[in-house]
């Protein structure tokens, strides 16, 4: 009987949890998708989709982290694996918080009256297909080890924030000329965070990406300092 040498085995193992990080990641473009397409045409029944989606990247998120500990199990791992092991497991909990808050954003939209909106949605409906793009960037960077990919995500998230300062500005301008738009304005500036929240955690899948990479800690070494980093406590 002929034994597979271990690093071949170890690329196999590697390659497989690549696979299913590329299925999550669109699972989520299709979730993200959906929940704004929800807000925008007024598609209600798109709700019950999103919610399945969901369920389902919790399931690819928790087949990851056993392939993964799996490759931990294997023979004589070497600095590389810890560091794309440590990165898949950061990333994929980015990935199913902005499955989770996808899924927030579709419930939102279920609490908007018959009435028009307030707001044209330009704003949000551009923030949306920057994030769902930064978040295939941000995989696709750690899989192909595209260090110049993943950094400039930085860029692209502050293109995100500008956006929702725009949304916040409006909202709040709309709010001032007419108070009962309050509620309205107060489910439109949370569908924003949400959005400017993926930003963030796409980010945080550029970054260790980089660090699978590297072997740089996504910190600043300059300053010695966090560079908007989450915790995947925090939200």
């Amino acid at each position: 009987m002929i034994t597979m040498p271990v690093r071949t085995h170890y690329n196999n193992e590697l390659k497989a949890i690549h696979d299913s990080l590329a299925m999550m990641c669109r699972h989520i473009e299709e979730v993200i998708e959906k929940s704004v397409k929800t807000l925008a045409n007024r598609e209600l029944l798109l709700v019950k989709e999103v919610m399945e989606e969901e369920r389902l990247i919790d399931k690819i998120e928790q087949e990851i982290e056993r392939k993964c500990l799996k490759i931990l199990m294997m023979e004589t791992p070497v600095a590389s694996d810890f560091r794309n092991i440590t990165a898949t497991l950061k990333m994929i909990t980015d990935l199913e918080r902005i499955g989770d808050q996808s899924r927030d954003i579709a419930e939102i939209t279920t609490q908007f009256k018959d009435d028009g909106y307030i707001d044209k949605l330009e704003q949000i409906m551009q923030m949306a297909d920057i994030v769902i793009k930064m978040v295939k960037d941000g995989v696709y960077a750690f899989i192909e080890q595209d260090v110049e990919l993943a950094r400039s995500l930085y860029k692209t998230d502050d293109e995100v924030d500008e956006l929702f300062l725009v949304v916040k500005k409006n909202l709040a301008e709309n709010i001032k000329q007419d108070p009962d738009t309050a509620e309205q304005v107060i489910l439109l500036m949370m569908i924003a965070k949400y959005l400017e929240r993926v930003g963030d955690h796409a980010t945080n899948i550029g970054e260790w990406a980089e660090y699978a990479i590297t072997g740089n800690h996504p910190y600043d070494a300059s300053r010695n300092e966090k560079i908007r980093f989450i915790d995947c406590g925090e939200r």
